[in-house]
């Protein structure tokens, strides 16, 4: 099975979770992270495009199934990796009006089994949601003292993509 094959699965309660990039509603994914997000606030479409593009797995939760007809993308993931050694969570939300349905839950043990990311290190940032991670395994990073980060230049990002940032 190739490490990034489309796949899906379904709820009882008419709810799917697809991997297909052909499915996701970038509209609506933009929408959320550039006027919801409190991580990227104020991002381009054109950034969220390529962010998509560009990530080893996307997850789509909808309303319906997008694979036999039309479908409320209401919820989304997406992951980077090597699928050998590491792997990045990221972008991670449900919309408001669909929050206390077990979405999150259901999509995060759907991501942490996958075959190829289960054994890997994971990583993510959260300013809020440390419980429902730590159901699936996540933990505070240890030896802080051997980790290091460049931090984001959304200037040099915006850049390199040719885009003039709004800053408001």
């Amino acid at each position: 099975m190739p490490l990034t094959q489309d796949q899906l699965w379904t709820r009882n309660d008419e709810f799917t979770i697809s991997t297909n990039k052909d499915y996701l509603d970038v509209e609506a994914i933009y929408q959320f992270l550039n006027k919801e997000s409190y991580w990227a606030n104020g991002i381009a479409k054109e950034l969220v495009q390529a962010a998509i593009t560009h990530s080893s797995l996307c997850y789509g939760i909808y309303e319906g199934n997008p694979s036999i007809g039309q479908a409320k993308q209401v919820g989304f993931a997406r992951v980077v990796s090597d699928f050998v050694r590491f792997s990045w969570l990221g972008d991670v939300f449900v919309l408001p009006e669909y929050r206390g349905k077990g979405l999150s839950k259901w999509l995060m043990s759907i991501i942490v089994e996958h075959r190829h990311l289960k054994g890997t290190s994971f990583t993510l940032a959260t300013n809020d949601a440390h419980s429902l991670y730590a159901q699936f395994g996540f933990q505070p990073l240890g030896q802080m003292e051997k980790r290091m980060a460049r931090p984001l230049n959304w200037d040099e990002v915006y850049r390199g993509y040719n885009l003039t940032r709004n800053q408001e």
